[in-house]
């Protein structure tokens, strides 16, 4: 996917921007990474993993944000979540069928780094705190997601937007100012309704009084309104 100028060669030990799982590791086992990941820049739009492919790397996510989504059959692409840095990519493939059932593209420019699935492989298996760390990351995610796509399905689409709001704000950005990192068709996506459908809700909220929303930029102006709006669905 990127010529080999691109790659850069890691240096774990010293990393700034470790996992909670790699920061249980030894010296020594982080110098076994070294040598056998890479380092990557990867531009906004470039898809990162192919949904179908065989999974070869597991990816760390040093730095951006993430789309995570599948294509089914109808070709409708289906946004799962939106992966924050210092997270790994590919999880869900590590123990199973070693196939790549989602794909992944970068919303931004993005630092990610390859890791050869036989020494992260070894790495659970030699240290129980990394593999623990590594098993919350899974539990979490699986879980996150489950709750959102559960309450989503029972919610109209007013519930559906002011859910996907607050994910925004609390989960990825972690405040109540912040730039959509995707088009309102993605935005639509995310939550299962039609652009059109996604963007009505969006300007009733602007004239209510409930957020403010210029171009790409969001700022939730009355938050316990908005999670009303969420509960009552």
């Amino acid at each position: 996917m990127f010529s080999d100028s691109v790659y850069k060669k890691n240096r774990c030990n010293d990393c700034a921007d470790k996992s909670c799982a790699a920061a249980i590791l030894t010296r020594n086992q982080l110098e076994e990474i070294n040598f056998n990941s890479r380092e990557s820049e990867v531009q906004k739009g470039e898809i990162i993993l192919h949904q179908g492919s065989l999974t070869s790397h597991i990816i760390y996510l040093k730095s951006g944000l993430v789309k995570e989504f599948v294509k089914p059959a109808n070709d409708r692409e289906q946004i799962l979540s939106i992966v924050k840095e210092h997270t790994y990519l590919g999880l869900s493939s590590l123990f199973g069928d070693r196939i790549n059932h989602y794909s992944y593209s970068a919303l931004e420019d993005i630092k990610v780094c390859y890791i050869d699935i036989n020494i992260f492989n070894k790495l659970i298996k030699e240290n129980g705190g990394f593999a623990y760390e590594i098993l919350v990351s899974v539990s979490r995610d699986s879980l996150n997601n489950f709750h959102r796509f559960v309450n989503q399905s029972q919610k109209r689409i007013y519930g559906r937007v002011a859910d996907a709001i607050l994910y925004f704000a609390k989960i990825i950005y972690e405040a109540n100012e912040f730039h959509l990192p995707f088009t309102r068709k993605e935005f639509a996506d995310l939550i299962g309704v039609s652009r059109e459908s996604g963007t009505r809700a969006l300007i009733k909220f602007k004239e209510e009084g409930i957020i403010n929303i210029n171009g790409r930029f969001l700022e939730i102006k009355k938050m316990e309104l908005l999670e009303q709006i969420s509960k009552k669905g």
